[in-house]
């Protein structure tokens, strides 16, 4: 049983649930002080670097999950399995977190060879992926900010793939694209808080991601969301060493050999 029983259905939640949680997780690290013993950049390259407002990141992410809760609200109504009692039947945990496991590997992988061909093809770099660069210095809010068709192909089909190569039910999904949004947005937050459990248990976090938004590391670290497994197969992987600012927080520096 869980909590939204008897309120939402299974499918309900996995369409609007990583909605409110992107918002209220992002909102978190919105409202913060500035924390800037903390920051990976100053509050003054955020404003400086950073070639779009925070209205339009606003709207931009807006459009991007009006387009994902479109997709997944088609893709539970083709997919849902109910008993003949109209209830849906689970797996066993063990089933449901391999199934999880397997649907990050493959998110994973479809994000990363997606990603890595827009930086390849100059055409789809200029006129798609770049605007996602617009914010050179990354904030939790933008974690979604990019162009519509690219939030489509890489955002949403990569999800979508990742659920129906799994096999999970719309139940696990609400688990598993409530935390694959956590884990996005904290890779876009900027900040290296002490005690943060994904800069603990993932190489592949916000100064990992950092370096793929700075102008030299841009051909590098692809990987996202979970782990560093094809940046590090296929050459792309850009070692780096967090170093203290003199005037306060952190800089991800690129380790060059």
């Amino acid at each position: 049983m869980v909590f939204w029983e008897g309120y939402a259905s299974d499918e309900a939640m996995g369409t609007f649930a990583p909605i409110v949680v992107y918002w209220l997780y992002a909102g978190f690290y919105q409202v913060l002080p500035p924390l800037e013993n903390y920051r990976l950049h100053t509050r003054k390259e955020e404003e400086e670097r950073n070639l779009v407002p925070l209205g339009s990141v606003i709207k931009g992410v807006l459009l991007q999950q009006l387009v994902q809760a479109t997709v997944a609200h088609g893709l539970f109504l083709v997919t849902s399995q109910a008993s003949s009692s109209g209830v849906a039947i689970q797996p066993s945990l063990p089933v449901q977190i391999l199934q999880i496991a397997i649907a990050m590997l493959v998110m994973d992988t479809w994000q990363y060879f997606v990603h890595r061909y827009m930086h390849q093809n100059k055409f789809l770099y200029r006129h798609i992926h770049s605007q996602h660069h617009r914010l050179v210095v990354p904030y939790a809010i933008g974690a979604l900010y990019n162009h519509p068709l690219e939030g489509l192909l890489l955002d949403t089909f990569g999800g979508a793939i990742s659920f129906l190569v799994s096999g999970m039910t719309a139940r696990t999904a609400v688990i598993f694209f409530c935390f694959a949004v956590i884990k996005t947005v904290d890779d876009h937050c900027g900040l290296w808080l002490p005690g943060n459990i994904f800069h603990l248990c993932f190489q592949n976090n916000t100064a990992y991601h950092d370096i793929h938004h700075q102008l030299q590391g841009t051909k590098f670290n692809y990987s996202q969301p979970f782990f560093p497994i094809w940046d590090k197969l296929l050459g792309t992987h850009m070692p780096y060493r967090l170093v203290k600012r003199a005037e306060g927080g952190f800089e991800a520096r690129i380790v060059k050999d």
